[in-house]
């Protein structure tokens, strides 16, 4: 039995010793299930789950019953309303036998949450106000929903905003009292406990329990997945919120108040051993990261190429142990690619014609075709300067920019206001069409006259595009069109000669791996853009032909060894899930 199992066990076996069926379930699968990426936290759930069903600790049949519990807080209420303490309010409404979601032990009761404590929102500060006559002064902290966690974590009371105890105008909650957000995004789930007197903001409520209940039990009652459902449903408006009138109707199920004290041990207990459990599972990973960093960094920086076989043999080795989660098998693809375009991927041959000689091919075909008037001249580009140069490469590689071995161009947006420039039949890509590795068909296509009386040109179908700029992710990206077809202003196609075709997968991948330096070089303010000379400029570690061909075989195979993997981390963690809600199902009546 591994350590995480043996843990798992001895949670569950504290939780119902007399389930034996369910022990042994969990000691079978308890690994698989909870090493699901949602495992810790659903048996956080489940703890608390359990907890408010009676379930996670005996009931005493000394206890004093929960029905006795509500006649010393109703005789409270009422001393507290007589003092002028409390506000006279009106009954909170029967509960329905519809409104009863399950069966909890005979000396519990079902009541609503505000018959079970003082309930109140705070009091909102201008921000302005609040910076120039509550900052760093002596008073009460006033706490807004920043400071406060998600449940066991500690409020924070150091912003540095106070509140004068003689300003009568801020409620005050008092020590012991819990908090829970009630509007916007965090409604629901954020709450905590206050171990001092506190003010704080509108979009809070405080509970004070009545009657000595466990301010801790409550806290846990509104962590259950019961509570935060009930809550959900209550909510209304744009932003999302609950109102008091609504919060105080909510249902929550009422130990004595010795069991209270006993669930709220058992729940502590547990918890630290969920949060010793989730560390191992932190621990385990960081070393798994830790060894797949040093591996990359091995092969990348590999002196000679013993290390190099040697940190490859070690990977090989290891492979399913280094790569078992999706964000280690990314930053293998990293590896593979910034192997691949250092000549670290695949042996060079000597029988190879140098990359020197591809580019006199390229050069000569690319003279003829300007003689021919098919292509424009270019104006002669700066030599590669060492500073640009980021790594070595083979003998036989040449750095070259990317204009060296290809044509450039883009295109433009044809004017709206001209019905006769679309709905023809030449396909026009937008920088949209970069988010696939081939580009899918346009839904718009312009027609010959907008070719003939505007900026747009045809590209060749086999034609490489770039996004220049465009939102979110879309700025670097890069394409295939396996459509013929033009392009609008937000893209760099790259058309290839003959003599150049055979580069075009292997200029593929390396955009690809450049894709976070293309970005770098983009130039402006809240939609930063490329410009056609940069692409043209970037530089590129040219191999020899059959050497690229050799490299791209190579990537291609190793990439489909990533899908397979990243595939069958999602069936292993499908199949972790899948254990983790049956295993939950079987404990939850």
């Amino acid at each position: 039995m591994t350590k995480l199992s043996l843990w798992g066990t001895k949670i569950f076996m504290t939780i119902s010793k007399s389930k034996t069926a369910t022990i042994e379930l969990l000691d079978q699968y308890f690994t698989t299930a909870f090493s699901a990426p949602e495992g810790i936290p659903k048996l956080r759930e489940l703890i608390l789950s359990l907890a408010m069903q009676g379930q996670l600790v005996p009931q005493n049949p000394d206890d004093k019953p929960a029905r006795e519990l509500l006649k010393d807080i109703q005789a409270e209420k009422q001393r507290l309303i007589k003092e002028g303490k409390l506000k006279k309010s009106d009954p909170l409404p029967e509960i329905t036998p519809d409104e009863i979601p399950y069966d909890i032990p005979d000396t519990w009761e079902w009541v609503r949450l505000g018959d079970m404590g003082n309930i109140f929102n705070g009091n909102s500060i201008n921000s302005k106000i609040k910076e120039t006559k509550y900052r760093d002064i002596i008073g009460l902290p006033y706490i807004a929903t920043k400071d406060v966690g998600y449940g066991f974590e500690k409020v924070d009371y150091e912003n540095g905003i106070f509140i004068p105890k003689n300003e009568d105008k801020f409620k005050i909650a008092h020590n012991g009292s819990i908090l829970i957000c009630s509007e916007g995004g965090s409604a629901g789930k954020k709450c905590g406990l206050i171990d001092r007197d506190i003010c704080f903001g509108n979009k809070l409520f405080a509970n004070e329990p009545f009657a000595k209940i466990s301010s801790k039990f409550i806290l846990c009652i509104y962590l259950t997945p019961f509570f935060k459902v009930l809550f959900t449903n209550s909510m209304t408006g744009i932003i999302g919120g609950i109102s008091i009138n609504k919060f105080i109707k909510l249902l929550i199920p009422l130990p004595p108040l010795e069991e209270q004290k006993r669930i709220v041990e058992r729940i502590e207990s547990l918890m630290d051993k969920c949060d010793r459990l989730q560390d191992f599972h932190q621990q385990r990973e960081a070393i798994r990261l830790k060894m797949q960093l040093a591996v990359g960094d091995k092969l990348l920086n590999a002196p000679d190429k013993q290390t190099f076989n040697e940190a490859w043999q070690f990977m090989a080795n290891n492979f399913e142990t280094l790569y078992s989660v999706k964000e280690n098998v990314k930053e293998l693809r990293k590896v593979i690619l910034q192997l691949a375009v250092m000549g670290k991927l695949v042996p060079q041959d000597t029988r190879d014609r140098s990359a020197r000689e591809l580019l006199r091919d390229i050069e000569a075909e690319k003279q003829r075709l300007i003689k021919e008037g098919k292509i424009k001249p270019q104006k002669p580009l700066p030599a590669i300067t060492p500073d640009e140069i980021p790594y070595d490469i083979p003998d036989t590689w040449e750095w070259v920019r990317v204009i060296n071995v290809v044509d450039v161009g883009t295109g433009s947006t044809p004017t709206k206001s001209n019905s006769e420039y679309y709905n023809g039949t030449i396909p026009w890509y937008t920088s949209s069409a970069t988010n696939n590795l081939f580009a899918e068909k346009p839904n718009i296509f312009i027609t010959d006259k907008a070719i003939q009386e505007t900026n747009c040109k045809v590209f060749p179908t086999g034609s490489l595009i770039v996004a220049l700029y465009g939102q979110g992710k879309t700025r670097g990206q890069i394409s295939e069109i396996i459509i013929s077809g033009a392009t609008n202003q937000a893209i760099a196609a790259m058309i290839f000669f003959e003599s150049s075709k055979g580069i075009k997968k292997y200029l593929k991948y390396y955009f690809l791996k450049i894709y976070d330096e293309i970005r770098s070089l983009a130039e402006g303010g809240a939609q930063p853009n490329l410009n056609i000379g940069k692409i043209k400029n970037i530089p590129i570690p040219l191999p020899p032909l059959e050497e690229q061909k050799r490299i791209v075989e190579k990537v291609d195979k190793m990439m489909k060894l990533c899908d397979e993997l990243e595939e069958k981390i999602t069936a292993q963690t499908d199949t972790q899930t899948r254990l983790l809600y049956s295993t939950i199902a079987q404990i939850l009546p």
